[in-house]
C-alpha cells in the first residue's frame, strides 16, 4: 500500500497536469485559464471576493483562535494594501488577494514549522480551502469548454419536458417580477454566494476539530467536491443554455423568441438541436446550483460526529438557502424545471455513496446508489429522446417523473434520516488511539 506521502505526491502531480492541460486549452481558444487566474489572485485583480475568503474561512477551522485572528488580520491588511495601490493607479475594486496569500502561508507554516496536531489540523483545513479556490478556477474554464463542445444546444427538447412539469421557470419568472427588486436582490445574492452557505455549514460541522483532533468521516465539502467533479461532465453530453437565453432577451439574435417569462412557447413536436452563440455557457443539465444547495440543506440537519440535530438557526438557514436557490435558478430563467429534478437526483445519489462511510457498501447503499444512477440516466435519456411524448401526454409524463423523484427522495430519507441517529464509531476510535 502506498504511503500517505506517495499518495499526496500522486494527487498533486495529477492536479498540476490537469491545471496545465486546462490552461493550454484556454490559451488556445483565447479565454482565461486557471494558471492565469491563480496568478491574478497573487499579483493582479482577483476575480472573486467570496471564493478566496470562503477558502480562508475553511482553513481557519484548523487553527487556534490566536492564529485565526492573526490570519484574518493579515488577509485584511494585504487586501487593503493591494486595493490602495490598485485604486491609486486607476484600477478596479477587486478584493481577494489577501486571503489567497494567507492561505498559502498557512500551508507553508504547517509544513515547515508546526508539528503534531497543530500541523495535521492546519494541513487538513488549508487543503479544503485551497481545493475550494482551485475548483472555482477549473469551473470557470470548464464553462468555456462547454461552449466549444456544444455549438448546438438541446433547449427545444427540455422546454417540451417542462410543459409536462407545469412550465416552472415561466411561473417563477413572473413571481419574481411581481415580488419586486428587494426579493430579486436577495435571490441573486444567494445564487452567486453559494460558497458562503457552504462555508457556514462546513465551519459548524468542523467546529471542534482543533480541540478534539477528530475529523468527521463525512462532511459537506466531500459532497461539494464530488458534485463539482462529476456534474460538469454532463454539460458536454447534454448542452443546454436555459430559458433566458434560448427563449428570452439574453439570447439576442440566437433566441427562438422573446417568450420568457410572460409567454410560454408554443409546443413544437419536431424538436432538434439549435445553433447558439459562443458566449453562453451550456451549464444547465443538470442544475449543479440545485445539487449544491440541496447538499447544504442535507448537511445542515445533523451533527456529522454525534448524529444530534443541528441547531435551529442552521436548519432554518439550510432550508432558506435551498428554497432561495431554487427560486433564483427558475425565477431568473437560468434553468428549466427538468434541470432541477436531474440535479437533485444527482446530489442524492452522490450523497448516498459518500454518507456514513463506516457503514460500508451494504445492500441498502448499493440499491440506493444504483437506483439513483438509473433514475438520473433515465431522466437524461427520456429528456433527449422522449421529449415529444412529454408534450403529447403532459399529465401522465409529469406524474411519472415527479412520482419517481418523490419515491427516490423517500428512499433516501428512510435510509439516512428516518431512524434515530447514532454517533459513528470510527471517529471516536481514532480519538482514542490519538
Amino acid at each position: 500500500m502506498a504511503s500517505p506521502r506517495a499518495r499526496l505526491t500522486a494527487v498533486l502531480s495529477v492536479g498540476a497536469v490537469a491545471l496545465l492541460a486546462l490552461q493550454l486549452v484556454a490559451s488556445r481558444h483565447h479565454f482565461t485559464g486557471p494558471l492565469e487566474s491563480i496568478w491574478d489572485d497573487f499579483a493582479g485583480n482577483a476575480k472573486s471576493f467570496t471564493v478566496p475568503w470562503a477558502g480562508l474561512g475553511l482553513a481557519l477551522i484548523g487553527l487556534s483562535w490566536r492564529r485565526r485572528f492573526l490570519a484574518v488580520g493579515a488577509a485584511l491588511g494585504i487586501d487593503v494594501a493591494y486595493q490602495t495601490v490598485r485604486s491609486l493607479s486607476g484600477g478596479p475594486l477587486a478584493m481577494g488577494n489577501g486571503p489567497v496569500l494567507v492561505l498559502l502561508s498557512i500551508l507553508g507554516l504547517a509544513v515547515w514549522k508546526w508539528e503534531g496536531k497543530d500541523r495535521s489540523n492546519a494541513l487538513h483545513a488549508a487543503a479544503l480551502g485551497i481545493l475550494l479556490v482551485l475548483s472555482s478556477k477549473v469551473a470557470d474554464v470548464w464553462l468555456g469548454i462547454t461552449v466549444l463542445a456544444g455549438p448546438r444546444v438541446l433547449d427545444e427538447h427540455i422546454v417540451l419536458v417542462d410543459h409536462a412539469l407545469g412550465d416552472p421557470s415561466w411561473m417563477a419568472g413572473q413571481l419574481v417580477d411581481w415580488l419586486g427588486p428587494v426579493a430579486s436582490a436577495v435571490l441573486h445574492w444567494v445564487y452567486i454566494e453559494l460558497p458562503v452557505g457552504a462555508m457556514i455549514v462546513t465551519i459548524w460541522q468542523l467546529r471542534n476539530v482543533v480541540g478534539t483532533g477528530v475529523w468527521p468521516r463525512h462532511y459537506l465539502v466531500r459532497t461539494f467536491l464530488v458534485l463539482g467533479l462529476i456534474g460538469p461532465l454532463f454539460y458536454v453530453l447534454f448542452p443546454v443554455v436555459g430559458p433566458i437565453f434560448a427563449y428570452g432577451a439574453d439570447g439576442h439574435a440566437f433566441s427562438l423568441g422573446q417568450y420568457w417569462p410572460n409567454v410560454v412557447p408554443p409546443v413544437d413536436l419536431s424538436p432538434g438541436s439549435i445553433s447558439f452563440d459562443h458566449y453562453a455557457p451550456r451549464n444547465c443539465m443538470p442544475s449543479l446550483h440545485t445539487a449544491w444547495a440541496l447538499s447544504i440543506f442535507i448537511h445542515s440537519r445533523r451533527d456529522p460526529l454525534t448524529g444530534a440535530p443541528a441547531p435551529t438557526w442552521l436548519r432554518w438557514g439550510g432550508a432558506f438557502w435551498l428554497a432561495a436557490t431554487i427560486g433564483a435558478t427558475l425565477g431568473f430563467g437560468y434553468h428549466y424545471g427538468a434541470d432541477l429534478v436531474a440535479g437533485a437526483v444527482l446530489c442524492l445519489t452522490i450523497e448516498s455513496g459518500l454518507r456514513a462511510p463506516e457503514r460500508g457498501w451494504d445492500r441498502t447503499r448499493i440499491r440506493l446508489v444504483s437506483a439513483g444512477a438509473a433514475l438520473f440516466a433515465g431522466l437524461l435519456l427520456s429528456y433527449r429522446y422522449l421529449s415529444t411524448g412529454f408534450a403529447e401526454h403532459p399529465v401522465p409524463a409529469g406524474i411519472i417523473v415527479m412520482g419517481l423523484f418523490v419515491a427516490f427522495v423517500t428512499a433516501f430519507y428512510r435510509t439516512w434520516f428516518a431512524e434515530p441517529a447514532t454517533a459513528p464509531a470510527a471517529p471516536l476510535e481514532i480519538a482514542a488511539r490519538a
